[in-house]
């Protein structure tokens, strides 16, 4: 298994990184890397998902929601065609700093027999996907009224 990690401070309550973090109809708009979602989350269902990596085509999937609890955490795990291939753990957390700031951990947990294979290309474009919606989570938060 290997894991990509990343993290960003945004000066605004996890209340209002929440309402940006789940307004997916606003994703197309402003969501580098998540460009479309379809759905509403609940655990247990599937939604629709399409991600488009910098520099790369769109991918669109229908994952499985693990866990959405509001102004903390959203989770989903999705495939490339079957179990075991290619499989991901997307997950969006939220801490609490306290001072009006949160921490938001943007990271996924990768297993299945392709991904040593792809395993370079997941740590550069993929984190950089990751790192630029982190960016502009944080401008819409911190500039929210």
């Amino acid at each position: 298994m290997k894991q990509l990690y990343t993290e960003i401070e945004i000066n605004a309550s996890a209340q209002k990184v929440w309402s940006v973090l789940t307004n997916f109809g606003d994703y197309p708009e402003w969501n580098p890397f998540i460009r479309y979602f379809e759905g509403q989350p609940e655990e247990g269902q599937q939604f629709k998902v399409t991600i488009q990596q910098p520099d790369s085509n769109a991918m669109t999937f229908q994952p499985v929601c693990l866990a959405y609890k509001e102004n903390k955490e959203f989770r989903w795990s999705g495939h490339l065609l079957f179990k075991g291939l290619f499989d991901g753990e997307h997950i969006f957390k939220l801490e609490d700093l306290g001072n009006g700031k949160t921490k938001f951990i943007h990271k996924e947990k990768f297993k299945g027999i392709l991904v040593p294979v792809l395993w370079k290309q997941l740590d550069t474009t993929t984190r950089k996907g990751f790192q630029l919606m982190n960016d502009e989570l944080k401008y819409l938060a911190e500039n929210l009224n």
